[in-house]
Order: structure tokens, then sequence, then C-alpha cells
């Protein structure tokens, strides 16, 4: 839990030292109180004494009560100030951390996991820093010193103090042993609820299409019904103790008062104003030290929800990305866009046995290269590895001569212009998403984007929209067919300007017609940029100078489409199911 606080920063740590001077004040005034409200009663009970004391006294009550209330409020905002901008800096710290994470480490915690440790276990912290302040650090002094205040005044009256302070304890021990564990289950069960909630909602159209509306309602309230019946569990747990605690507090002073009876009827004439006036000053200091038991047993509550909540933070935090990237900018003289393949293995982490075996292949700038073979065959996979979204298990990945591993990150994506097979739009225009991120360059001009957006075929949907390239797109481009999201990332891809294309199949939501019109003109006006393809259309590929095909992770054919027909069996088996014998030949 306190590894958490190293990501507090010094004005904060002072903004805290601040708050602990305002919270030994306002203790002081606090416990002043009663020390006014003992000589009130000794002057009350003594003949004589004159009523300008007692206005006087009660004035500097008055006083020490309005300075405990300002210092509670300096010590409120304080602590607020501290909270607010801690948790924030752990949202972005988290961000950040996670933009670099591979997709191994996404895969690890999950996308769920991840949006709740952002969220909600953030919250938590922010609620404990925010308590935190005000309580953790009030209440020790304020029952230290209350206990230093009561001490010598009365063996009995301690020793019901005493007993009521044991009880709290004794209770709080009890439930913390039944409540912590469903504190750590908790968080877990809220993860479950986002995901539920997140694949529902993405996968909308396909739950209706099924008639699964039940089944993903049901499948909802099972998640809803673990997290409530936790919630309840430690929500009746508390219910039971604070009523115990209230009764502890409505308690106390009736035994004070009990045993100050018993001791004032058994005392002689000339101690028994001492004695009163001792229990009424005692009363109030009892109260004060139950009061700060009972705030540390609030924070104590919040404390296991929070102290798990810091660990799955830490957990993000504390990961280090897989992906260690290098110092070089810049590939070998004389080489751009070049990509080599030396004896790749890859397996997925924890896994048994690899996905890729030994692939060894050279591309050359300008050239297309394509990878085709059956599902699960690697082709994905092996297009990952130049971004470096995995990194190989064994080999080496050459860029421009130079390995991937050795470029920065900025500038190997600098190299790229990359196409994933799910297209992603973000929530923005037209523009932002074809002008999105940054190559290197001083941005992207208005005749960058409409470069792109006519060489990926885009022009006239993109300017019959309303508004036309400052079009609203929705989040995941909800709003646009698969085949016009798919032309605007490839768009995209085009105006970064990049060395070296990746499509990952990133033409099959294409008919064939766009499909083939795009790729002339994508050859004809990005002249001398590589282009990798995966591609489960043989029309897509056949084109390309070298294919190269997949089975199982190994390559069992390379070579042009006329070589394959003629050497490769798996290439001619998906061509026959694809073609006729004429399309094949022409």
């Amino acid at each position: 839990m306190l590894k958490i606080f190293k990501y507090l920063k010094w004005v904060e740590w002072r903004q805290i030292l601040v708050s602990f001077v305002f919270i030994v004040a306002q203790v002081w005034l606090d416990l002043k109180l009663p020390d006014y409200m003992n000589v009130i009663t000794r002057l009350v009970q003594t003949p004589g004494s004159e009523m300008r004391e007692i206005w006087i006294n009660g004035g500097w009550m008055l006083l020490c009560a309005l300075g405990s209330l300002a210092s509670a409020f300096v010590v409120g905002f304080l602590a607020s100030r501290v909270a607010a901008s801690f948790s924030q800096r752990l949202r972005s710290l988290q961000f950040n951390r996670v933009e670099s994470f591979s997709m191994e480490e996404i895969s690890r915690f999950s996308t769920a996991s991840l949006i709740t440790r952002s969220t909600n276990d953030v919250t938590q912290i922010q609620l404990l820093v925010t308590m935190g302040l005000q309580v953790v650090i009030r209440a020790p002094i304020m029952a230290v010193w209350a206990i230093m205040k009561i001490a010598g005044k009365g063996f009995e009256w301690t020793v019901a103090t005493g007993v009521a302070v044991a009880i709290l304890i004794a209770i709080f021990a009890i439930v913390m042993v039944f409540v912590m564990p469903r504190f750590r289950k908790m968080q877990k069960l809220i993860d479950n609820v986002t995901r539920v909630t997140r694949e529902n909602l993405t996968g909308l159209r396909v739950v209706r299409a099924y008639n699964a509306e039940n089944f993903e309602k049901a499948k909802f309230e099972n998640a809803n019904e673990d997290l409530t019946d936790t919630q309840l569990f430690t929500n009746r747990a508390m219910a039971i103790m604070m009523p115990i605690v209230m009764t502890i507090m409505s308690g106390l002073p009736l035994a004070i008062y009990w045993i100050g009876a018993y001791l004032i009827n058994t005392a002689d004439m000339a101690d028994r104003l001492t004695i009163f006036s001792n229990m009424v000053v005692f009363s109030a200091y009892a109260m004060q030290v139950i009061m700060s038991f009972m705030m540390l047993v609030i924070m104590f509550v919040m404390l296991p929800r929070a102290s798990v909540s810091a660990k799955r933070i830490n957990e993000v935090l504390d990961t280090e990305p897989a992906i260690i990237e290098g110092r070089l900018t810049e590939g070998k003289p004389g080489l751009k866009g070049e990509v080599t393949f030396k004896n790749v293995c890859f397996k997925y982490p924890d896994a048994a046995e690899y996905v890729l075996q030994n692939i060894s292949f050279t591309v050359k700038q300008g050239e297309t290269i394509a990878f085709i073979g059956s599902t699960g065959s690697g082709k994905s996979t092996l297009i990952n590895l130049v971004p470096r979204f995995f990194d190989a298990t064994e080999g080496e990945i050459l860029i421009d001569g130079v390995n991937a591993r050795d470029y920065t990150l900025e500038s190997l994506y600098n190299k790229i212009g990359y196409v994933p097979q799910r297209a992603v739009l973000f929530k923005g225009t037209v523009n932002s998403n074809v002008a999105f991120g940054d190559n290197g360059s001083d941005g992207f001009t208005e005749d960058d984007v409409k470069r792109a957006v006519r060489i990926a075929q885009s022009t006239e949907f993109v300017e019959n929209m309303e508004n036309a390239y400052e079009a609203d797109i929705a989040q995941s481009g909800s709003n646009i067919s698969g085949g016009q999201k798919q032309r605007l990332a490839i768009a995209r891809a085009v105006c970064r300007n990049p060395e070296i294309y990746i499509f990952d199949d990133s033409f099959s939501a294409l008919d064939y017609k766009t499909d083939r019109v795009l790729r002339s003109v994508l050859k004809q006006e990005t002249a001398g940029v590589t282009s990798m393809i995966v591609a489960q259309r043989i029309g897509t590929i056949m084109d390309a100078d070298k294919i190269i095909v997949l089975d199982e992770g190994i390559i069992v054919g390379a070579g042009t489409h006329k070589e394959l027909l003629e050497t490769c069996a798996v290439y001619r088996e998906i061509a026959t199911s694809q073609l006729s014998e004429e399309e094949l030949v022409s």
C-alpha cells in the first residue's frame, strides 16, 4: 500500500506537511474546549463568581470552536487538492505505461481490467487520500493527546474508557477477518462486470442478429449478482458494526456519569466539586478518544479495498514492457524500405509450440511481398513482428539493414504505414482520422489528406458526406460501412508517406472492383514503397513480386503466382478453390 505513495510529488508532500500543522492546531483547539468547560463548571458551582469571567471563558470556547472549524476547512481543501492531483497522475502514469505495452502485456491484464484499474481503482486511492489526511493523521494525535489530558483524573473512568476502546478494537478485528477477503474479490468482480458490459456493447449487432439478448442478459445478471452479493456482505458487516460503535459511544458517557455519581456520593463535601468538574472534563476527553478510534475504524474499513486497488495499480506501473527500444534512428546508407527475416521463430508467451519456424526472406525497396495460407498458419503473426507488436523469439528482423530491435520505436513506426485486419477509426472527423498521428514531419496538409483519400478510392463517399472532410466519424467508425472504414484506414497509412506498407488482410471488406482499382492506383502513386500484404484472396496478391505460402507456421512455398502454381500444392489448392482455370493463367 505504501508503495503507491512514491508517486506523490514534493509539492504535494509540502501540502501534506501544511495539513499536518493545521491538524495539530485543530486538535489543540478541540482539546482546549474541555479546559474552558472545566473552568466554567467551577465558576458556576462556586458562590460569588462573577458573570464576566463566565462570559470570557465562554468567548474563548467560541473562538476555539471557530478556529477548529477554520482549520478543518483548510485541511479539507488541501486534502482534496492532493487527492485530485495524485489520482490524475496515477491515471496518466497508467495510461502512458499501457501505451508502451506490447500485445503480450495487454493480453496478460485484459482490456476490461486495465479500464477498471484506471478508473475505479484510482477512485479508491483518491478517497483514501482525501479521508486519510483528515482522519489518519488527526485520530492518533487526538487519541494520544486526549489520553494524556485525562491521565490521573480517575482510575475508574480510565478503566471504563479502556474497556470501550478494547471492545471497539475487538469488533473491528472480527469484522475485518471476514470482510478483507471480500474486498480483494470485489475489484476482480468489477473487472468482470466491465468485461461483460464491454463485450455486449461492442457486439450488439451480433447479439441482436442471433436473438441472444436473453443469453447476454443472463450473463450480465450473473456477473452483476456476484458483485452485488459481495458488496451486500461487506455492507452488512459494516451495518452490524456501526450500531455497536454508536452504542459504545452513547454508553461510555453514561458509564462515566454513573461512576461519577457513585464517587461524588461517597466523597467528602470538599472534594465533590473537584470530582464533578473532573467528571465533566473526563467525559468530554473520553468522547474525543472514542471518536478518534471510530475515525480509525472508518479508515480501516476503506483501507482494505484501497490496498487491493493500490496493489492492482502497482502491478500495471511495475510491469516493464517486453518491447525495449534501441537508439538508432536511421538504417544503413543506401537502403530504404528493405525488410529481411533471418531464421525467425516465434511462440507466444507461455506457449509450448512455435507459431512460426525458420522464416527467412528478403523484400527490397519498391517490391510487393504477399503472404497467404490457411487460417491459423501464422500470416498475421508474421506481419505483426515487423512493427514489433511482438518480438521474435529466435532469429532477427532487419529493416534497412538494421535489426528492428535497434531502432527507437518512434523511428521504426515512422517507416511503416500499418493497416490492421480490423479497421480502427477514432471519434472525430474524416480529416482527423486520415491525418492521424505523427510521422516525424511538420504535420499533414489538406492536400496530403485529399491525396490519400483519392488513392484509397474514398473521395466520392467522403465528399458526399455532410461537411465532407470535416464530417463526423463516430467511435469505432460505427456511422459508416465496413468497406468505407477499411478505405479510410488505408488512406491513413498512405497519408504518412511511409517506406513500408503493411496490409494485414486489409482488402477483405472491399468488393473485387474497388480492390483491384485501389491496388493499381496505390502501386502507381506510391512507386518505390515496399508493400507487405496478408490476404485470403488470390486475386489480391497475384501481381505481387513474391508470394510466400505458410502452412502451420512453416514456409511451404515462395515465388511468383505462376511459379507457385507449378511448384506448391498448398498454393495451387487455394488458387483453384477461388479462381477458374482461365482466371489462374490470365
